[in-house]
This record gives C-alpha cells, structure tokens and sequence, in this order.
C-alpha cells in the first residue's frame, strides 16, 4: 500500500515559503488565531520530536474518523516510517511494520474531492484560469469557481485538498476504495497527487521533525517511529498542550495573503503561505 514511485520526476521544486516574514504569536491580534476542536487535533510523539496534525473532517470526513479511531485503539502507537523519500513524503501507520499491512477496519472509499457550498469556510486567496484557491481552516484547497454553482443540482462545486508542504493523504494500492491505515505526511509541495489520494489534513506544527525523518525505499533498520499517537482532546488536562492556529478569515492572513502576490506576481502559489501556529 504505497505511493507510485514513478510520480517522482513531476516532483515540484520552484515553491517557497513565506517564512521570511517571521510572524510571531507576539505580532498577531486575537482576531487572527482559532482554537481547533481538540479531537481534531492529532499529537503524534515521534523519536525525532513532536508533530501536530490538524484533521479537517470538512473535506474527507471517513478518513478523518478512521484515523481517529485508530489513533483511539492504539493502533499507531510504535508504528515505523517504513517509507521515507526526500523531496516527497514520509509513509507510516502499517501496523505490520512492513509496508503491505492494514487495520482490521474495512478499506475506505476514496474522498479525493469534496462538495463545497456557500458555508463552507473557504477563504478565497486567488482564482486562476476558473478556479478559485484559498484555505480551507489549515489546509490548502483548489474549488472550481463559485460561479459554476449556478448550474449544478446541489448549488455546490468540486474542491479537493492540494498537496503543499505539510498536507496529509492517505496510501492505497491501484484500487482507488483501498485506503485503510496507512496514511503519509508531505516533506515538499507534489501536486500531482491531487484527485489521485485522499487530502484530510496538515502539520501545523512539527514540518522539520517531519523532514528530519530518515530517508528509504525501505528505510534501512533502526527506522524512526511514532513513539505514542493521540487526539488532543484524550491528552490528560495538565500535560495537554494549548493549541491556537491562524484563522484564514482573520486580518494577518488577508494582508500575508497581499503581501505574497505583490511579492511573487504571476510565481503565486497556494503553498507560499506558512501558518504561524501557537502551541503552548
């Protein structure tokens, strides 16, 4: 249950980040900053450090459920990086440890797009050649353009997570209804991947750990592992860490959102964009 090797030479390298600008929590207003409901929030303890996931149900809400449910039971706990590729994605959640296991839950249906109606919280940041990118909470989304609405039955368009720096999709065989357990974590931006893997959530916190993660095809013995997995919210109270992220609706984005177009012009991505996060 992998991802293609021979997706790699579309591997794009030419996006950045913004993290030149160095907002810190200090610099931000309270109307910048939103509290993610806590069972949303996957705390995965690595022996590299601490990497924090915000799930978003919103866009892919099986997936989202599956990996809370597993993360509940345990399942992830001593779970290794078996497949690390540099420029690309760190592969876990096998709980044979091989790379070709799964749960015993059912295989999931794939989600690789979404229904997106007028409320849903889809922050427009600009709208390339009839389609429309923005944020949806922390994850980078592409929709067709509102405008299309008007001519489909449910009043709604097709959106789909885009895979920036940091996003979470989960593994399958060539079947696209195979997902299970295994899912992956984004070192570098790989477009190509969207519509083709289910997207359902981003490191908000963490993306060096994740990149620090050792490298293979298989990864070579002793492998990095994800030492303890849980959702914020079944963090015992006096060692839960306080979460707060950056409200795409709030004023800071709109302006790191202006600030970037002037900056890059028609070089503009989606993945430009780094999320101050404030955890605590």
């Amino acid at each position: 249950m992998t991802l293609s090797r021979a997706l790699l030479p579309g591997l794009v390298l030419a996006i950045t980040s913004s993290a030149a600008f160095a907002a810190g929590p200090s610099q931000l207003s309270e109307q910048d900053w939103r509290t993610p409901a806590p069972e949303t929030i996957l705390v995965i303890d690595t022996n590299k450090g601490r990497v924090l996931v915000e799930l978003v149900p919103d866009v892919a809400p099986n997936h989202a459920a599956r990996l809370q449910e597993l993360a509940r039971a345990g399942i992830y706990d001593g779970r290794t990086f078996f497949r690390v590729i540099d420029r690309f994605m760190a592969q876990t959640g096998d709980p044979t440890n091989k790379g070709d296991g799964a749960s015993d839950k059912p295989n999931l249906k794939a989600e690789f797009t979404f229904r997106r109606a007028a409320e849903t919280p889809f922050v427009v940041m600009a709208a390339p050649a009839g389609l429309e990118v923005g944020y949806l909470k922390s994850l980078p989304v592409v929709s067709q353009a509102w405008s299309w609405s008007e001519m489909t039955s449910d009043h709604m368009v097709a959106a789909w997570g885009t895979y920036c720096p940091g996003v979470v999709g989960m593994a399958r065989d060539e079947d696209n209804n195979s997902a299970n357990s295994q899912f992956f974590l984004m070192r570098q931006p790989y477009p190509s991947l969207d519509k083709r893997y289910t997207a359902f959530g981003r490191v908000v916190s963490g993306l060096s750990v994740v990149r620090a993660i050792k490298t293979g095809e298989p990864v070579p013995a002793p492998q990095d592992q994800m030492q303890k997995v849980r959702l914020l919210s079944d963090i015992p109270e006096p060692e839960r860490p306080r979460v707060r992220l950056i409200d795409p609706k709030g004023p800071w984005f709109a302006a790191e959102t202006k600030r970037l177009r002037a900056l890059k012009g028609a070089d503009f991505s989606i993945c430009d964009v780094d999320l101050p996060a404030d955890i605590r």
